[in-house]
């Protein structure tokens, strides 16, 4: 009978129940919530989903030693997570997006590179708030990059520049990026008239598919040369871009965009959320990173829209620029530029703006993986 007692004892101590703490149960239910916010409210499900179910992977509480945490070396969660820590997944998700992008828009209205790139100011606004708030310059630009609101990138430059914060840094941007249609119209219309909101912009001139093969050629080339640092993710994603469009590829560009990008997308969300154990995650940076990245949204939104009324006073009438579409600079793709064009839409039914919208928002992706080659270069 006491071997059967003890045996029981032993059994106890192994379970979950027995090594659990309300930072477990705190964590258990932040999976859950991202889970509902995916459901329900169809809030990036692709993205949160995984992360969701992730959080409850990595937050049943273990006992030390059964080497399967995302921690533990050489276990099977831990062997996933180096695409994570090695920085290998970020570059095979700018492979798919590439693949999957049209730029025609930015092709054929390049002032909307310009709006894409005001949009960083988020970047670089969260990099001076982090290190106001004592964190280092390396921690800073890490924290930084959530303003881009770039899930991969934001992998990518926390695995070299602060691999200790990078699931809470992973998991802010990703948070975010859902948060995007909530975030951003109200100050959209807090910083537009009436008269602006109603703007007609020009359709956009038709690109050629001699236009559309050059572009990620030359792209790569000009941004490459310019950021070094950049070519993990600029590469992948020019590369995907010339396997759409150069007409020759289509098994490969499908390949990218489809299973390949999914699969990729499955391990980085799933992984990333595990990474969020309790005893890692529960920390006071923690709730700094995910304020500092609710402001680098904010201040990433109002550069975008106030650039665009900016330069619309060079501007002649007829040429006017939507300030509308100012929000779409970040790297939210295709989230922000929908964004853009259902707030148009609530104010006319008739202007459509997305098309418009998707120059600014495909320049944000690229603008955020230049700003991240930059931050690497200067502080890897």
């Amino acid at each position: 009978m006491e071997n059967i007692i003890a045996n029981l004892k032993q059994f106890w101590a192994f379970t979950g129940f027995a090594n659990c703490n309300l930072n477990y149960l705190i964590m258990i239910v932040i999976g859950l919530v991202f889970i509902y916010l995916a459901i329900k409210k169809d809030w990036e499900p692709m993205l949160l989903i995984p992360i969701g179910f992730g959080i409850l992977i990595g937050n049943i509480p273990l006992f030390q030693g059964l080497n399967v945490g995302v921690y533990e070396e050489g276990s099977v969660l831990n062997i996933l997570y180096q695409g994570v820590q090695k920085g290998f997944y970020p570059p095979l998700i700018f492979l798919g997006i590439g693949a999957m992008t049209d730029f025609s828009a930015l092709i054929s209205n390049p002032k909307m590179l310009l709006i894409g790139a005001a949009a960083q100011f988020g970047i670089f606004g969260a990099y001076a708030i982090s290190l106001a708030l004592g964190f280092d310059a390396a921690q800073a630009g890490a924290i930084g990059i959530i303003g881009g609101a770039d899930g991969p990138t934001a992998i990518f430059l926390s695995s070299r520049l602060a691999p200790d914060m990078m699931g809470a840094i992973a998991v802010s941007a990703y948070s975010y990026m859902a948060l995007v249609p909530v975030i951003q119209p109200p100050i959209m219309r807090l910083l537009t008239t009436n008269k602006e909101r109603l703007i007609r912009m020009k359709p956009p001139r038709a690109v050629s598919p001699v236009e559309k093969k050059i572009f990620p050629i030359v792209g790569f080339l000009l941004t490459a040369f310019i950021v070094p640092s950049g070519i993990p993710l600029l590469g992948m994603l020019f590369f995907g871009n010339l396997l759409k469009e150069s007409g020759v590829t289509k098994r490969l560009a499908n390949t990218a965009s489809g299973p390949l990008c999914d699969i990729v997308t499955i391990l980085i969300g799933v992984t990333v959320g595990a990474s969020t154990q309790a005893d890692q995650f529960l920390r006071i940076e923690s709730v700094k990173i995910f304020g500092i990245g609710a402001l680098s949204f904010v201040i990433a939104t109002f550069a975008g829209v106030l650039f665009v009324k900016f330069f619309n006073l060079f501007l002649k009438e007829g040429n006017k620029i939507n300030p509308l579409i100012g929000n779409a600079g970040v790297s939210a793709v295709p989230d922000a530029a929908r964004v853009s064009n259902n707030v148009g839409l609530s104010y006319d039914k008739s202007n459509y703006l997305l098309m418009h919208a998707m120059g600014p928002n495909v320049a944000g992706v690229i603008g955020s993986a230049v700003a991240a080659g930059i931050l690497l270069g200067f502080l890897g």
